[in-house]
């Protein structure tokens, strides 16, 4: 099993949407993940923020953020 650490470090929705993205299918495929938000990636801590925008692929963090949570995998700030 390997242990991935997934840094988020700006306040950008196509970031934080691949940073999410790549800890769930780190995660569903086994991995030890963790994700850790800084600089202005803390702004993903705020639980008031709207994590519906889409990317220019059509998806966005609420399509991983909730699995992450429900999980539980640690993300730091």
């Amino acid at each position: 099993m390997a242990n991935f650490l997934f840094t988020l470090s700006q306040d950008d929705n196509e970031k934080a949407t691949r940073c999410f993205q790549f800890a769930k299918i780190a995660h569903e495929k086994g991995q030890q993940v963790n994700v850790f938000l800084i600089d202005s990636g803390v702004e993903w801590a705020d639980k008031n923020r709207d994590f519906s925008i889409k990317t220019p692929t059509g998806d966005c963090p609420n399509d991983y953020l909730p699995y992450l949570l429900e999980h539980e995998i640690p993300i730091g700030v």
